[in-house]
């Protein structure tokens, strides 16, 4: 298996192998456009079903970034670590994907992911807690390099992609501001009305762009942050779901940390000001005192 040219191509996985994984596997997954991460079907579904987006997860900076929510399902164990750390030992739990929440006037806060549920042996519910998935947004354009990729897989394996318009990264500003933060906030207020626990599943790349948070110990949490990555298995020649760390921290302190803004100089918003101003006048300023002099002085 051929390094692929990280530095010049966007694709990490497709179809779930890397795409420099030619075995009888790989070729199986993508001839079928299928998804071995556990869809609701057996085929990949994303952005179009007849068509699937089949990229799993981007290079940045020659790291694999995962940009599908479905990747997350690898083997279940992200169900697995949350189970852990809301239900008591040898506890039956299972769990139920796409729980419509709603508040209490019976309009929708959206859709939890993942609901765990815990059970008695009669099949009551005893508990449950949810889990949140998130993969990071893509800027650019994914398409076009895949569907160039998926002409010719072999052939077209290091294919260099570097200066093309639109050059596909990771949006991890979107990813927090258009999904995690309003799922957080919503959802979560409504479930820590209720005192019920929350985990949230994503990459140790996106957490590290997210503001600093205060972390507590495990017994004191109430929203934990699950941080995985993939890792190369060189023998399978494949990338393997691995979850690096676990940061426990308390609802509304996180919150907080996550929604407060760092604002940066009120003076250079004011020169910005300034120089828009001065252009819808012509450019031809007034002699009276600059609105930089009035905020200013």
């Amino acid at each position: 298996m051929k390094k692929p040219r990280m530095q010049f191509q966007p694709l990490a996985e497709v179809f779930g192998v890397p795409i420099n994984n030619f075995s009888s596997e790989a070729k199986r997954l993508r001839r079928n456009k299928l998804c071995p991460f556990n869809n609701r079907v057996p085929s990949c579904t994303k952005d179009k079903a007849k068509n699937p987006l089949g990229v799993c997860s981007i290079f940045s900076d020659g790291v694999p970034v995962i940009t599908c929510p479905i990747r997350f399902r690898e083997r279940w164990i992200i169900v697995e670590k949350a189970a852990d750390f809301f239900f008591e030992e040898k506890s039956s739990w299972t769990s139920i994907a796409e729980v419509r929440l709603e508040d209490k006037y019976g309009k929708s806060a959206g859709n939890i992911d993942i609901v765990l549920v815990s059970y008695d042996e009669r099949g009551n519910v005893n508990d449950f807690g949810s889990l949140e998935v998130q993969a990071v947004y893509i800027s650019g354009n994914i398409r076009s390099p895949f569907e160039y990729y998926m002409a010719d897989p072999k052939g077209r394996q290091n294919l260099d992609w570097h200066g093309k318009p639109n050059y596909p990264k990771p949006d991890y500003l979107s990813s927090s501001r258009k999904r995690l933060v309003p799922q957080v906030l919503y959802k979560g207020g409504i479930l820590r009305a209720w005192g019920k626990k929350q985990a949230v599943a994503l990459q140790r790349s996106f957490f590290e762009t997210l503001p600093k948070m205060r972390n507590v110990e495990r017994e004191s949490a109430d929203l934990v942050w699950f941080l995985y990555d993939l890792k190369l298995n060189k023998d399978k020649k494949t990338y393997v779901l691995t979850n690096d760390e676990v940061v426990y921290t308390e609802f509304e302190p996180a919150l907080e940390q996550i929604i407060t803004p760092n604002p940066g100089k009120i003076e250079d918003f004011v020169e910005l000001l300034q120089e828009k101003l001065d252009q819808k006048l012509d450019g031809n300023p007034p002699d009276a005192p600059s609105l930089s002099d009035v905020i200013l002085s």
